[in-house]
């Protein structure tokens, strides 16, 4: 049985990932080409290193100090599913709240862990008035067919700061 709570700013340690799989083995992803998105051959293997961990954990405890959102799905006591939400609403015409992570142990996936922690971040972002969620998103085919599942398109506006720092990512948006 899952269990979902909201971390605290304590417990966002390196320990808290021992048993969290990041692993996501990509073989295609989504490009955009002039106007045009498209499928490009692009095979490797996706996982962290202990600075990705370490970013992370820096990451989380920001979002959480700063008043932002971290939720999480444990199995027997092990992390297998995280989100996080920044608390600044951007972009006025559109009010977008950033969602700046989310990911399921490999382990995990495909048993609805992403799609409940999808869901309370949607609903943690409406209820401090933000309109839509935006996604800067791994291209992965995999990846981006979650994103679509839950309702996601691309963005009317590209936050740059995004673009700049991951040129490949997808950029997205869901209604709330």
């Amino acid at each position: 049985m899952i269990q979902y709570r909201a971390l605290d700013l304590e417990e966002i340690e390196r320990d808290l990932f021992r048993d969290f799989i990041r692993r996501q083995k990509v073989t295609d992803c989504w490009r955009k080409e002039n106007t045009s998105w498209v499928i490009k051959s692009d095979p490797f293997i996706d996982d962290w290193s202990e600075n990705d961990y370490q970013t992370l954990t820096d990451c989380l405890k920001n979002t959480v100090s700063a008043g932002g959102f971290v939720y999480a799905a444990f199995s027997d006591g092990r992390l297998k599913g995280f989100v996080s939400v920044e608390p600044e609403i951007f972009e006025d015409s559109q009010k977008y709240m950033d969602l700046s992570s989310i990911h399921v142990s490999e382990d995990q996936r495909g048993h609805g862990i992403g799609r409940s922690l999808f869901g309370a971040a949607k609903e943690w972002a409406k209820s401090r008035g933000a309109k839509k969620l935006y996604i800067s998103a791994h291209s992965a085919v995999e990846s981006q067919s979650f994103y679509q599942a839950m309702g996601c398109c691309e963005a009317q506006v590209y936050n740059q700061k995004h673009v700049e720092a991951e040129p490949y990512d997808c950029q997205l948006e869901c209604r709330l």
